[in-house]
This record gives structure tokens, C-alpha cells and sequence, in this order.
């Protein structure tokens, strides 16, 4: 014989309790026990990143003298400041565009099976591990006037004195293409992955030739993915600071925009204009994003052909 206690059934059209009632009510509106988790990662997120950011607003409405658009006006009004924009897109937007592209062939050649695939992964990923500084290092090491590369250069008698490749454009450029080029090409590698392979297969059966099923199948499915890597790249790139300082010439041709909010805030002290300065260089990439998605609604919509 069970001991067990029973707790009595509820009378039909009894009321339910105050707990039970919000319980039922959350539940119709799709709120359950476990959407409670992302709570800690909600929370994280309003600290690390909603706050600070309209903190950064509201103080950009807050100069230290004249309205509260009186910083943004002396930003646009300023063409030393203003330049930063344009200097700052000159290098973002190749620097992206052009790691994009060169993942593209090499990570379509990369999802297939051969010998020592994963050796080569691992040497186009590793310059992730360098970090910022170290690359920056190693390029006045290469690149430099007396580095590698000028004095083989020299030796050979192809020029006469050395090349200037760091300390200006280029040497940002290759630095952000050296950092960025690993991170696009996971990202490529793993939208690639994703697109059922039997769909070329099919194409392939239909007489399509290896650039026909590329430029007909898969580059279509792609199309989102490369849109999405290509707007990490880019706000990689659009916030450069150490490469423009160490490899570049930050009072010069690499003086982004960056460096112009670090002087406002840490050299004049003004931090209202600093985060119009920020607020800025956001709105500066939110547009470019906007119009890289709404271009990748023109090129392709549907499903990306994935796996699962």
C-alpha cells in the first residue's frame, strides 16, 4: 500500500492562483521557465554595450560651449576633422572588399578532402594569434627601409633606394589585410560548408561546368554570407587604431577617424566632442552596413541552401 500523499485535484473552474494566472498569461505570449536563461546574457549586454553607448550619446548633445549640436557642427565644419571620414573609408573599404575576395577562391578550394588540408588551415589562421602589435612589428621587420624585402630589392639592383612601404597607406593596408584575411576566410569556409553540395552535383549532371555551378549555384547561396563577412571585415577595418599609429603616419595620409575621437578625449579632454566624434563614426558604419544588406536583397533572397 503506497504511502504516497495525493494532492487533491483543483475543482473545475476553481481560480487559479496570482503565480499560476501571470504563469499562463507569460506562456501564451511565448515567455517560458526557459527564456529566463538569456537573462544573464541580456544583462551583459545592457552593461557592456547599451549603456555605454547612450551614455556616449547624450554626452555628444553636451558640449562645453554653444548648443547641443555645436560639436557635431565644429566636426563637419573642421576639414582637418572631416578628412578622418574619408581617409578612414579609403582604407576600411579595400581592405574589406579585397579579404573578402581572396577568401572566396581559397576556402571554395578548401571544403573539399586532400592531403594536408588541415596544415594549410592552420597557416592561414594563424595570423589571427599575432595580434595587432606583433604584425606591426613584423611588417617594419619586412617592409621597412632596411627590412627583407628592400634590401633583396637593392641586391638585385631593381631600385636604387629603398621602397616606402610602411609608415604610410600601404603599411596600414597590409597590416589590416594580414589581420582581417583569417577572419574572413573562416567565416567564407563556413557558409561554403553549409550549401548542400548535391545541388552542384545536380548541375553538374545538367551539363554546368565548374564556373557555371560557381557563378549560377553556389555564388547566389553564398551572396548573404559574403554580405554578412564583408560587414565584420569592414567595422574590423573601420576602427583601426594601432595599425595607423605604428605602421602609419597618424599625423598624416592614415589620420582616421579614430585617432581624431582619442586626441578630443585624451589629449584636449573634451569628451563631449570625443563621443560626437564616436557618434560619428557609427552612424558611418551603420549606413555602409545598411547598404551592403540592402544590395544583398537585390543580388539574392531565399533560403542559403544550407545542410541542416
Amino acid at each position: 500500500m503506497s504511502t504516497t500523499a495525493t494532492r487533491p485535484a483543483r475543482p473545475a473552474g476553481a481560480p487559479q492562483s496570482p503565480r499560476a494566472h501571470w504563469r499562463h498569461r507569460l506562456a501564451e505570449r511565448g515567455v517560458d521557465q526557459q527564456l529566463w536563461l538569456l537573462a544573464p546574457a541580456v544583462l551583459f549586454v545592457v552593461l557592456l554595450f547599451l549603456y555605454p553607448f547612450f551614455y556616449g550619446l547624450g554626452l555628444s548633445f553636451q558640449p562645453t560651449e554653444g548648443g547641443p549640436l555645436s560639436d557635431y557642427a565644429r566636426f563637419f565644419g573642421d576639414a582637418y576633422q572631416r578628412d578622418t571620414m574619408w581617409i578612414t573609408l579609403g582604407i576600411a573599404l579595400p581592405a574589406a572588399l579585397l579579404n573578402v575576395l581572396a577568401a572566396v577562391p581559397i576556402a571554395y578550394r578548401m571544403r573539399g578532402r586532400f592531403r594536408g588540408k588541415r596544415l594549410v588551415t592552420i597557416l592561414l589562421v594563424v595570423p589571427i594569434t599575432l595580434g595587432t602589435v606583433l604584425t606591426a612589428q613584423g611588417l617594419l621587420n619586412f617592409l621597412g627601409p632596411t627590412g627583407w624585402f628592400n634590401r633583396i630589392l637593392m641586391a638585385l639592383h631593381l631600385t636604387d633606394e629603398p621602397v616606402r612601404l610602411v609608415h604610410n597607406y600601404w603599411g596600414v593596408f597590409f597590416s589590416l589585410i594580414i589581420t582581417g584575411f583569417p577572419f574572413a576566410f573562416l567565416l567564407v569556409l563556413s557558409y561554403l560548408t553549409g550549401i548542400d553540395p548535391t545541388l552542384e552535383r545536380a548541375a553538374a549532371t545538367l551539363g554546368a561546368g565548374w564556373w557555371q555551378r560557381f557563378r549560377m549555384v553556389t555564388l547566389p547561396l553564398l551572396m548573404p554570407g559574403l554580405a554578412t563577412t564583408f560587414c565584420l571585415t569592414f567595422v574590423l577595418a573601420f576602427s583601426v587604431f594601432p595599425s595607423a599609429v605604428l605602421v602609419g603616419n597618424p599625423a598624416g595620409e592614415t589620420r582616421v577617424i579614430s585617432i581624431a575621437a582619442y586626441q578630443a578625449a585624451y589629449e584636449q579632454y573634451d569628451y563631449p566632442y570625443a563621443s560626437a566624434i564616436a557618434m560619428v563614426m557609427g552612424l558611418i558604419e551603420l549606413v555602409v552596413i545598411s547598404v551592403v544588406l540592402l544590395a544583398r536583397t537585390r543580388f539574392y533572397t531565399g533560403s542559403t541552401g544550407g545542410k541542416g
